[in-house]
């Protein structure tokens, strides 16, 4: 009650956990395509600072949810722990949530949850990067001949046209257009296709 007075009383800012923030994010998030990949991302940092204030969120607490991912995958299954980027993909989460913290969300007495964002220093990915490369006839031969029928001409598809998974794992006949002049169909996706997730729509080429 005291702490509540002194709120009221001298407009101090109330003491907000990751938890209450991250959960309010994700709130807010909830009809973003990602918000699969976002929940458990959010539920991983949960483990390291659940129960931080948002004031204590800084590289020094994140350090050991950092380590760890190093070691350990996503289930216990794995041997390896995830690379850098994916480690980044979740403090870029951190950093967001951060800033709603410090720019967007207020309470009833018009503060910001957190009043200064602190800088959270993400991992060099490019120490870990394999440059791409164009794969050889023979790597091509040798990967499709693992394919049974449908699957080869599916696989030979995508190599040709560069259409993501879900867009020919899940083509529907009714999508079909027939080109009389040149003797073939063509398949239009409609616009509302959803991709994985139901919401990730159709990749622009």
């Amino acid at each position: 009650m005291a702490e509540i007075d002194r709120v009221k009383d001298f407009k101090e800012r109330p003491v907000y956990t990751w938890r209450q923030a991250a959960t309010k994010y994700l709130l807010e998030c909830k009809e973003k395509p990602s918000i699969d990949l976002l929940a458990l991302q959010l539920e991983h940092l949960d483990g390291f600072i659940g129960d931080l204030p948002l004031t204590q969120i800084h590289d020094g607490t994140l350090q050991p949810f950092i380590e760890h991912r190093k070691k350990v995958g996503f289930n216990r299954q794995a041997k390896n722990g995830v690379k850098n980027r994916t480690i980044n993909i979740a403090l870029n989460y951190v950093i967001a949530i951060l800033n709603c913290a410090a720019r967007s969300w207020r309470d009833e007495n018009g503060l910001t949850w957190l009043e200064t964002v602190p800088k959270i220093t993400k991992l060099d990915e490019k120490k870990q990067q394999r440059p791409p490369y164009p794969l050889s006839w023979l790597e091509q031969r040798i990967f499709f001949k693992e394919l049974n029928g449908r699957l080869l001409n599916m696989a030979i598809f995508r190599v040709n046209t560069g259409t993501r998974e879900q867009e020919v794992c899940k083509l529907d006949w009714q999508w079909e257009v027939k080109v009389p002049e040149l003797d073939t169909s063509i398949f239009i996706i409609p616009a509302d296709f959803g991709g994985r997730t139901g919401r990730g729509g159709v990749k622009k080429y």
